[in-house]
C-alpha cells in the first residue's frame, strides 16, 4: 500500500499517522519527493482501512501495490537509486565502467589488468575468486588466495573490487569485498540472499539464465527484505533456443527493468553472448538502451584465460570500447575517472 501525501503536510499528524500505522505492525519506506512524501506501506496491510486514511487532511490518495515486490518497486521509490562506492556512482545517468578477467589467475595478471582497464576509463575491477563451473574438473578459482590478489590490485590502482560469492559460510572472506556478486546460478539462493539482506554493502544481482524479470525482483526483495536496499541488477543474457550465442542478450530487460523498479540496471554483454567480436556492439546497444553501467571481461592473454577466454576482450579492445562510448553517449566513466 502507498499513501501520497499532500505537500508540506502538518508534521504532528503526519508523526501521529505514522505511529498509528507502526502500531498495525506495518513497516514504512518514506519518499520524499520535490511536491510530495510517499508512505511505502510494508507487511499485512489488510487490516489497513483504506478510506480512514484517505480521510485525514495531510493525505492526498492511497493505493494498493499488486506486485508482490515491494522495497525494489517503483511505485515506492520514485526515484533512481544511486549507489556510490568509493568515488563511483552507480546509476542516476552515469555509465559506470566494471572491467577485469573472469577468473584472477595470478598477481601478475589481475594487476596488469586492473592498470590497464583503469586507464581507458573503469572505476570498478571484476575478477573471480570463486567460479562456479559446469564441469567439476574445469578451473574452480584461486578461491581466498584470489581475493587476496584482488585486494592486491585494489592497493596497486585504487580500484574498488567486485567478486562473486558461492555460498553464505564464505561471507566472513568478503568482508573486505566493495561488492559481492551474486552470479545466476545462485539468483535463487534464497539462503544466501536473506544472508546478505543483514549486511552493509553493495550486492551486484545477476539474472538466472530462465528467470522472469519478476522472478529477479523477488530476488533483490530477498535482499532488500533484510534491510539491505544496495541492489544492483544485471541482465546477463537469458537461455533461449539460440545455440550461436553463449546465451540470448535481453535488451529489453533495461527499460522494462527501469521502469518497474528503482534499482540501477547494469549489463554483461561477454556472458550473454560468450563470444568477444559481439561485445563490443552489444555494450552500445545496452548503453543506447539506458544501462546504468556495463560489467566487460578483460584478460590480458585471452587465448591462454583459464577461464571464458572466448568471451575476454583484450585491454586494447576494450579501451576503444571505453573511448567510442564517451563519444557516443557522453555519459560513461570516462569523464568521472579522469574529472
Amino acid at each position: 500500500m502507498i499513501v501520497i501525501l499532500k505537500e508540506n503536510p502538518n508534521p504532528r499528524q503526519l508523526d501521529s499517522l505514522m505511529t498509528w500505522l507502526k502500531s498495525k505492525g506495518l513497516e514504512i519506506h518514506k519518499s520524499v519527493g520535490a511536491t510530495h512524501t510517499l508512505l511505502g506501506l510494508i507487511g499485512d496491510t489488510s487490516s489497513v482501512d483504506m478510506n480512514l486514511i484517505k480521510a485525514l487532511d495531510i493525505v492526498e490518495d492511497v493505493t494498493r501495490i499488486s506486485e508482490p515486490y515491494k522495497n525494489a518497486n517503483r511505485k515506492f521509490h520514485p526515484r533512481d537509486t544511486v549507489i556510490e562506492v568509493g568515488n563511483t556512482k552507480i546509476g542516476g545517468g552515469s555509465l559506470t565502467l566494471i572491467a577485469g578477467p573472469c577468473s584472477v589467475e595470478s598477481e601478475e595478471q589481475i594487476c596488469e589488468v586492473a592498470q590497464r582497464v583503469k586507464e581507458s576509463g573503469a572505476t570498478l575491477l571484476r575478477g573471480g575468486a570463486f567460479k562456479p563451473r559446469t564441469s567439476p574438473y574445469a578451473f574452480q578459482g584461486l578461491k581466498a588466495e584470489g581475493i587476496r590478489l584482488l585486494k592486491k590490485a585494489r592497493e596497486l590502482t585504487g580500484l574498488p573490487i567486485v567478486t562473486e560469492i558461492m555460498d553464505a559460510d564464505l561471507l566472513p572472506m568478503f568482508d573486505d569485498v566493495d561488492i559481492i556478486q551474486v552470479g545466476a546460478r545462485n539468483m535463487q539462493n534464497f539462503e544466501l540472499l536473506r544472508r546478505l539482506g543483514k549486511i552493509d554493502k553493495p550486492i551486484l544481482l545477476k539474472r538466472g539464465l530462465s528467470a522472469t524479470y519478476e522472478e529477479l525482483l523477488m530476488s533483490a526483495e530477498y535482499i532488500m527484505a533484510g534491510g539491505n536496499e544496495r541492489v544492483i541488477l544485471c541482465e546477463r543474457g537469458i537461455r533461449t533456443f539460440e545455440t550461436y550465442t553463449r546465451n540470448t542478450l535481453d535488451i529489453a530487460a533495461i527499460p522494462v527493468l527501469k521502469t518497474l523498479s528503482h534499482l540501477p540496471v547494469i549489463v554483461d554483454p561477454s556472458h550473454a553472448t560468450g563470444r568477444s567480436k559481439l561485445v563490443e556492439p552489444l555494450s552500445y546497444a545496452a548503453a543506447a538502451a539506458g544501462a546504468d553501467g556495463l560489467i566487460i571481461e578483460v584478460h590480458n592473454d585471452p587465448e591462454h584465460a583459464l577461464c571464458d577466454g572466448p568471451q575476454s576482450l583484450t585491454p586494447e579492445a576494450f579501451d576503444r570500447i571505453a573511448k567510442n562510448l564517451q563519444t557516443m553517449f557522453g555519459r560513461n566513466a570516462v569523464a568521472e575517472a579522469q574529472g
